[in-house]
């Protein structure tokens, strides 16, 4: 009876562990992220080293946020998944105006205060209207304190595409961005600005992609 016993338990255990790593094995992108300073990270700049290894292979970037006055006002993580392809953005924002803010991949790796319009327009290498932009993320919110953070997956682009002859920056835009989701008083036709910028305004703070 104890052989029998010991024998069930036993199979019990290996039946467990399989199982443990079944389910580990889809997230194994998710905790690498982790490790390294993704979302569960802190926002320090000695955190860029703890991607090292994954930034040799070119499966995570960094932008350093900066505002006109050349003050680091945030950072964002890029990692892209070997598997899916597509790309992680995390984002965490510190001393900047409260509320919401328009937030895209620039088409150029330069960021030159104040304006920062040496990072060029918008990245859209189809030539889309705006929301449909290759770099159109997500608006970004700030809280009352002035810090805040977004996290999203986007299969717009790659890291090789964010890397190319000239760079690419993320941008913080003063404003929240409508997505041209066109108000009444662009009746008839959006106007050119609200068609490739989502009327996001000036722009706050910019970042190199690394």
């Amino acid at each position: 009876m104890r052989r029998f016993r010991t024998a069930s338990i036993l199979i019990a255990v290996l039946t467990l562990g399989a199982a443990t790593v079944a389910f580990a094995g889809p997230d194994r992108d998710r905790d690498d992220d982790r490790s390294r300073g993704g979302p569960r990270g802190h926002d320090h700049d000695h955190g860029d080293h703890r991607g090292d290894r994954h930034r040799r292979h070119g499966r995570v970037a960094v932008a350093r946020l900066v505002n006109a006055e050349g003050d680091t006002v945030g950072r964002v993580r890029l990692q892209q998944r070997r598997r899916a392809g597509d790309v992680v953005v995390f984002a965490r924002v510190r001393n900047l105006p409260p509320g919401f803010h328009g937030f895209h991949v620039h088409t150029t790796g330069e960021c030159e205060a104040p304006d920062f319009t040496s990072a060029g327009g918008h990245l859209n290498p189809d030539g889309a209207d705006h929301r449909d932009h290759a770099g159109d993320l997500p608006t970004l919110l700030v809280n009352a304190g002035g810090s805040g953070m977004l996290a999203t997956v986007t299969d717009r682009f790659s890291l090789d595409e964010l890397r190319d002859a000239d760079g690419s920056a993320i941008m913080v835009h003063e404003l929240p961005d409508n997505y041209a989701n066109i108000p009444d008083r662009y009746d008839p036709d959006p106007d050119e600005e609200t068609r490739s910028t989502g009327d996001a305004g000036s722009r706050l703070a910019c970042g190199v992609v690394r």
